[in-house]
């Protein structure tokens, strides 16, 4: 084969099998049973899913997709690619919530076992959900996947943690672009004091804020900022959450 057909046949192949544009390939399993329970938890910090807003429409994402933590609230847009297997729902889609992380299995290769391992992008998604769109015979499908606007009912829900001098505050049930770039947070008797992120959906503040009415600014990842006055009263006490009126859309 000449130079000039070999160029041919791999710009031809290239465009032949390249997804979509907007779409990327990637493969997911399943996890949690039947009903989703085994799925609570994980990684970002959210504890029980159905509180959250999330239910069972999740999944827990590889490296290259979680990102340490960056990725936690993102929506996905999944399908099951029917040109690549015969276990696809054909035409069927789910969107889910980044919940988890899927970590790498080093004791198998990338192709046989180690589906989290980068830079594989995978999702190992609700059982529920990852049945909406293949068939369970199958246990693992090729995908095309896609991030998109997530719509949420209600406000975000903020939830603190931790003690005296150290809050960890969650933030769940958040819209448009699902995930959060940055946190403040000002008390009653402070100024604003930048939160950092410990892990998942969980952000740091080291200050003493028990006591104080607080309020919030948060910025998403798709760059909308919104302000969260007095959403928490000065009662408030370690592990309660709180429904704020306010969410993003972009």
């Amino acid at each position: 084969m000449d130079i000039a057909l070999a160029l041919f046949v791999a710009v031809l192949a290239a465009t032949f099998f390249a997804p979509a544009k907007g779409w990327n390939y990637g493969t997911a399993t399943f996890y949690g049973g039947p009903d989703g329970s085994g799925t609570m938890g994980g990684a970002c910090g959210y504890g029980n899913l159905y509180q959250a807003g999330y239910g069972t429409n999740t999944a827990a994402l590889s490296s290259v997709l979680f990102n340490d933590g960056a990725a936690c609230g993102q929506c996905y847009l999944i399908m099951c690619d029917s040109n690549a297997s015969p276990w696809c729902k054909r035409g069927a889609a789910v969107t889910i919530t980044a919940t988890n992380f899927c970590p790498p299995n080093w004791a198998q290769p990338s192709d046989r076992g180690g589906w989290c391992n980068p830079p594989r992008p995978h999702f190992d998604m609700a059982q529920p959900a990852w049945e909406r769109i293949g068939v369970y015979k199958a246990g693992i499908i090729p995908v095309l996947y896609q991030q998109v606007t997530c719509w949420r009912q209600g406000g975000i829900r903020i939830t603190i943690g931790g003690s005296t001098f150290f809050q960890l505050v969650n933030f769940a049930n958040v819209g448009g672009s699902g995930s959060i770039r940055s946190v403040s947070v000002k008390g009653a008797k402070t100024g604003w004091i930048a939160l950092n992120r410990n892990w998942g959906a969980n952000w740091q503040c080291n200050s003493a804020l028990v006591g104080q009415e607080l309020s919030f600014i948060v910025t998403s990842t798709g760059g909308q900022t919104i302000w969260i006055n007095n959403v928490v009263p000065a009662w408030w006490q370690f592990g309660m959450a709180f429904l704020s009126n306010a969410n993003f859309y972009y």
